[in-house]
Parts: structure tokens; C-alpha cells; sequence
């Protein structure tokens, strides 16, 4: 039997976006195309602005990174749809400096090799101050008469984009942290190599000193976050909802309740918190001790499967979310 297979044909961007400013800046800020480039980088991208004025220029896109919420992390993003030249070179110096920005990607259609090498150079001179530069190339493909798909590639990235840090570094990194704070570094980046050797394909966030990790999953807004408990000892896994739809999206899913949990095959704990802006749902392990090395390894291995179950299961359901279709019931606010 014989199989006809069409050919990709790349198309011209545009015939896609006529103007960067009218359509592409509008067409990327929305949440679910600005979710693909987050999870291009493996980096949250939470949209503050378009179009922002920096004194007599205007800066395309600003996000916050919610990894980095105690420094308000800023993530500038200019866009090109023509080849790199030396004009949005120097805008994006400019508007990183304007506004305090800490990752400032550069997406065009192209990179010339001396702006790819510039970037390089950028990245090598800013690690120390945690400034980060991404060279981003945009491309849309077709198949036939299909619809068209856009995709982003990275062609230049810090050194350090793969989290891949060597034991030397990392004690580098953590010798003058508190004991507790050294011990969640090492327990996220074991479990990061866990990870890694049993091939789970989850963009991993950077080892954090902190008692919990920020994974992506496909929407701003949402965030998966592995937790250590160690007073009550514990680990455990949240889906973390917030922004103004938090308590519709969340309501929304838990409508899919019995059919999440039967892919869990055990119960969840929802939680819509109507005291706050935010809901989640969790699960965790009891009668687990974070800080005894000699678990690790079954820890390890508990957190890889549910964050691999969590990112299976949520990730398509959360991209299909709606707000305007939650209907609270009648009877929710008379008492």
C-alpha cells in the first residue's frame, strides 16, 4: 500500500502579518500565542503591556516572568519581520535599559550572523547580573491548504538556558546560602537529572533555593508547582490558577472533576480559596520527609510521574477554558 505525504512549505510572513505593529505585536500579545513562545523558552510569560513608550520610542511587548516575583522580573519582547539589522539592535539596549528589563527577547525573521553573535557576547558579558538575551527566529509553515502554523526557533540563548549546571558551580552558587536553602537547590536539580535520564520531555524551571518550583503549562495564568512540606512532612504538586478568570477557570474544570480524577485514578484536592484572587488544585504525598537524601530517589520518581500526569492532563483542558461560559448556579450568593 502506497502513502502520500505532502511537503512543508514555508510561508512568507507578510502574507501572514502585513504590519509588525497593527498585527504581529496584536497577534503575539494574545495569551494563546504568547503561551507557545513560553513554552519555546521554558520560561512563564505573563503580558503586562504592548506598545509602551520609552521616552521617543516605543517598546513591542512587556511581560513579568512569575519565577521571579520578588524582583518583578520584566521580559521585554521586539519583534522584526524582516532580517536583523542594527536599528532593533539598539532599540532593545535602550528599552531594556528604560525598563528595568532582565530577559529581552529579539524575534525577526531572520538573524544576520552579527546580531546572533552580538547577543552571544551580551549574554556572556550580563550572566553574573541574571540579564539574559534570546534571539528568536519566527517562521510559519503550511501543508497544502491546511491552516497555517506558526513556529519559533532559537538561535541564540544564554549559556546557561539548559539549566545544565556543573556540581562545581552549583557549590559555588550555594555555599553561602542557609543549610535549608542549599538542600532545595540539590533536591531540584536531582530531580532534574531524574527527569532528564528518564526522558519526561517537561521544559524544567531553574533549581530554586526556595521550598517549591514554577513549571509552565501551556497558558498564563496557570503555573504546576511541586511543593516540599517539611514540618508536616510532606511533598506535593498544585496546578496553580490566578488573574481575573481564576475563579471561572477553575470552576470550569472542576466540572471535569470525575473525569480528571479518573485519569489520576485518585482523588485531587480543589480548592477555589473564594477569599483570595487565586484557586488550585493539588495532590501530595504524606508520610514523606523531604530532607531524608535516602528517599530522594523515591520522591524523585513520585514528582516525575505526577508532574508528567499533571501536564498531560491539564495542559489541553486548560488551553480549551472559556471564562464566559461558567454559569454559577442561581442559588450561589443567597445565603
Amino acid at each position: 500500500m502506497s502513502i502520500e505525504l505532502s511537503r512543508l512549505e514555508a510561508v512568507e510572513l507578510r502574507k501572514v502579518w502585513t504590519d509588525e505593529a497593527q498585527d504581529f505585536t496584536p497577534w503575539l500579545a494574545k495569551e494563546e500565542n504568547l503561551s507557545v513562545l513560553s513554552e519555546t523558552l521554558g520560561i512563564n510569560l505573563e503580558f503586562e503591556a504592548k506598545e509602551i513608550r520609552v521616552g521617543d520610542f516605543q517598546a513591542d511587548i512587556l511581560c513579568r516572568d512569575p519565577e521571579n516575583p520578588e524582583n518583578e522580573m520584566r521580559v521585554l519582547i521586539e519583534n522584526q519581520l524582516e532580517e536583523t539589522d542594527h536599528k532593533h539592535l539598539g532599540q532593545i539596549l535602550t528599552y531594556a535599559v528604560g525598563l528595568n528589563a532582565y530577559t529581552i527577547i529579539w524575534i525577526a525573521r531572520k538573524f544576520r550572523d552579527e546580531h546572533r553573535a552580538a547577543l552571544d557576547r551580551l549574554n556572556e558579558i550580563a550572566a553574573d547580573k541574571g540579564i539574559r538575551f534570546f534571539g528568536i527566529e519566527i517562521k510559519v509553515y503550511q501543508i497544502g491548504n491546511s491552516d497555517r502554523a506558526p513556529q519559533f526557533e532559537v538561535v541564540s540563548s544564554p549559556n546557561n538556558w539548559q539549566r545544565e549546571v556543573s556540581k562545581d558551580t552549583q557549590r559555588e552558587i550555594v555555599k553561602d546560602l542557609p543549610e535549608r536553602k542549599k538542600l532545595n537547590i540539590i533536591y531540584w536539580t536531582e530531580l532534574r537529572d531524574y527527569m532528564k535520564d528518564k526522558n519526561i520531555q517537561l521544559q524544567f524551571p531553574s533549581p530554586s533555593p526556595e521550598s517549591f518550583l514554577i513549571f509552565s503549562i501551556g497558558r498564563a495564568g496557570f503555573t504546576m508547582d511541586p511543593w516540599l512540606g517539611r514540618q508536616k512532612q510532606e511533598i506535593g504538586i498544585r496546578l496553580y490558577i490566578k488573574g481575573d478568570n481564576a475563579k471561572e477557570h477553575f470552576n470550569l474544570l472542576k466540572q471535569q472533576q470525575n473525569e480528571i480524577e479518573n485519569a489520576f485514578d485518585e482523588p485531587l484536592e480543589w480548592h477555589e480559596l473564594p477569599e483570595k484572587k487565586s484557586s488550585r488544585v493539588s495532590i501530595h504525598k504524606s508520610n514523606t520527609d523531604p530532607t531524608n537524601e535516602t528517599d530522594w530517589n523515591n520522591q524523585h520518581e513520585w514528582l516525575a510521574l505526577k508532574l508528567e500526569l499533571f501536564d498531560k492532563v491539564f495542559r489541553p483542558r486548560i488551553k480549551e477554558l472559556i471564562a464566559e461560559d461558567w454559569e454559577p448556579p442561581e442559588n450561589e450568593y443567597d445565603e
